[in-house]
C-alpha cells in the first residue's frame, strides 16, 4: 500500500511539473531581478525533471513490480515460510525479469541498429537501456493517451451532467417523484413476501431496489436545488466544457500547419531558449494560464477515457471492493499516463515548453512522420468522438420518427441492458 501510495505521488508530480514550470517561466519574465524569486532558476526545474523521470522509472520497473511479486510470493519450498521468505522469492523474481527485459532489449537492438556503434552501446546499461526502456513505455503511453483522451472529451459532457443538476424543461419532478415512491413500496412490499429460501429472487429485488433507492435520491436532489443551480450552472459549465475542447481541437490544427511548413515545431527535446529567458506563449500569461488549465482538462479527459474503454471497465477501482492487485494496476496505469502527458502536450503544440531532462531524450519525437501522423489522429478522433455524441439524440429521434428505432440500428448501450417486464421478470433486449 505505502509502494502505491508513493507511485501515485509520482504520478501527481509528473503531472503538476509541467504546469509548474510554465508558470515558473512566466514569473522569472515578469520580476527578473526580484531577490524574493531567486530560488526560482532552471537549475531547479532541471533537476525537478529530472528527479521525475527517475522516480518514474523507480515505480514503473523496481516498485511496482516488487508490489506485485511480493502479493504472490509464498516463499521458496523448505524455505521458513515468513516474511524472509517471500522476500527473498520477489528479489529472485524481479532479477529474472530484469534478465529478461534486458535481453529483449539487447535483441530487438541488435536486429534494428546492426552496426559498429549500436553494438558498442548495447553494453552500457544507464545511457541506453533505461533511456531506450523509458522511450517505449512513453510511446505506449501516448497511443494509450490517443485512444483514451478523445474518448474522454466527449464522455466528459456525460460525466458532468451526472455530477450537476439539469435544468427541468417540461418535466414534472412532483409526479416523478410520486411515481418513484410508489415503485419503491411496490418493490418494498415484494420484498417482504418473498421467502428467504428463495435467495436469487431476493438478490435480484435487492438490486432492483437500490436502483429504485438512487433514482429517487438524485430526484430529491434536483427538487432541492435552486433555480441558479439548474438553469445558469449547468449550462455553463456545459459551454465551458465545449469551449476547452474547441480550443484543444484547434491547437491541434494549427500545430499541423506549424508542422508543415516550420521544423521548429518538431519535439526535439531540451534545445529551447531555457527556464526566463523567452516567453513559451505567444499571448503572454493569459496564454500560460490558458495552456496549463487545457492540461489538466487533458489529463482529467484522458482519465475519464480510460475508464470508459470496454477493455478497462472492470479496472475501474470501487470503495470496499478492489483488491491489492488491482490497485497496483491502476497505480502503473495512472503513471503510464502521467508519464506521457508532457510529451503528448508538446508533441500536439499544447504547449511549446521543450522537455527537460530524460522526459526529452526520445528518439521518436524527432521523426517528422510519427509526429504528425499522431497530431492527425488525435484531431480526426476527437471530432468524430464529439460528432457523434452531440448527433446520438438527434440521430435516436429521427429512428423513431421513421420507425426504424425497432430494428435497434442505434449503439446506445441502453438498448442492451436488462428491462423489467410486466410481469415483473427481466428480458434482454
Amino acid at each position: 500500500l505505502f509502494l502505491s501510495t508513493f507511485t501515485l505521488a509520482v504520478s501527481a508530480g509528473a503531472v503538476l511539473l509541467l504546469p509548474f514550470s510554465i508558470i515558473s517561466n512566466e514569473i522569472l519574465l515578469s520580476f527578473p531581478q526580484n531577490y524574493y524569486i531567486q530560488w526560482l532558476n532552471g537549475s531547479l526545474i532541471h533537476g525537478l525533471w529530472n528527479l521525475a523521470s527517475l522516480f518514474s522509472n523507480l515505480c514503473l520497473f523496481v516498485l511496482m513490480p516488487f508490489a506485485f511479486f511480493f502479493l504472490e510470493s509464498e516463499g521458496f519450498a523448505g524455505l521458513k515460510k515468513g516474511i524472509r521468505a517471500r522476500i527473498l522469492e520477489t528479489l529472485v523474481m524481479l532479477i529474472l525479469l530484469a534478465l529478461l527485459i534486458l535481453g529483449i532489449v539487447w535483441v530487438a537492438s541488435a536486429l534494428i541498429d546492426n552496426d559498429a556503434a549500436s553494438m558498442e552501446s548495447l553494453y552500457d546499461l544507464w545511457e541506453f537501456y533505461l533511456p531506450y526502456l523509458y522511450s517505449c513505455i512513453s510511446l505506449m503511453g501516448c497511443l494509450l493517451l490517443l485512444l483514451c483522451t478523445p474518448v474522454g472529451l466527449s464522455r466528459m459532457f456525460t460525466v458532468m451532467g451526472q455530477l450537476l443538476v439539469k435544468p427541468t424543461i417540461l418535466e414534472d419532478l412532483d409526479e416523478q417523484m410520486y411515481m418513484i415512491t410508489l415503485e419503491e413500496a411496490a418493490i418494498q412490499r415484494r420484498l417482504n413476501g418473498v421467502s428467504s429460501t428463495v435467495e436469487y429472487q431476493t438478490a435480484d429485488l435487492e438490486r432492483e431496489l437500490e436502483k429504485v433507492k438512487s433514482k429517487k435520491t438524485n430526484l430529491e436532489r434536483r427538487k432541492k436545488a435552486s433555480a441558479w443551480e439548474r438553469n445558469l450552472v449547468y449550462p455553463a459549465v456545459m459551454i465551458l466544457l465545449l469551449i476547452e475542447t474547441s480550443i484543444s481541437v484547434l491547437l491541434v490544427a494549427l500545430n499541423i500547419l506549424y508542422l508543415l511548413v516550420d521544423e521548429t515545431a518538431m519535439p526535439k527535446g531540451s534545445g529551447g531558449p531555457g527556464i526566463g529567458n523567452a516567453s513559451l506563449s505567444t499571448f503572454g500569461f493569459v496564454g500560460a494560464a490558458l495552456e496549463i488549465i487545457l492540461i489538466f482538462y487533458l489529463m482529467v479527459s484522458s482519465v475519464v477515457g480510460f475508464y470508459s474503454l470496454r477493455f478497462f471497465e472492470n479496472f475501474t477501482p470501487r470503495k470496499d471492493d478492489t483488491t491489492m492487485t488491482k490497485i497496483i494496476g491502476n497505480c502503473v496505469s495512472i503513471l503510464v499516463l502521467s508519464s506521457a502527458l508532457p510529451v503528448m502536450s508538446r508533441t500536439l503544440g499544447i504547449t511549446r515548453f521543450d522537455l527537460l531532462g530524460d522526459f526529452g531524450r526520445f528518439n521518436w519525437l524527432g521523426n517528422f512522420y510519427i509526429v504528425l501522423s499522431y497530431n492527425l489522429l488525435f484531431a480526426i478522433v476527437t471530432t468524430l468522438c464529439l460528432v457523434r455524441k452531440f448527433t446520438s439524440a438527434v440521430r435516436e429521434e429521427l429512428l423513431k420518427a421513421l420507425g426504424l428505432d425497432k430494428l435497434h440500428l442505434s449503439n446506445n448501450p441502453r438498448d442492451s441492458e436488462a428491462k423489467p417486464a410486466a410481469n415483473g421478470h427481466q428480458k434482454s433486449l
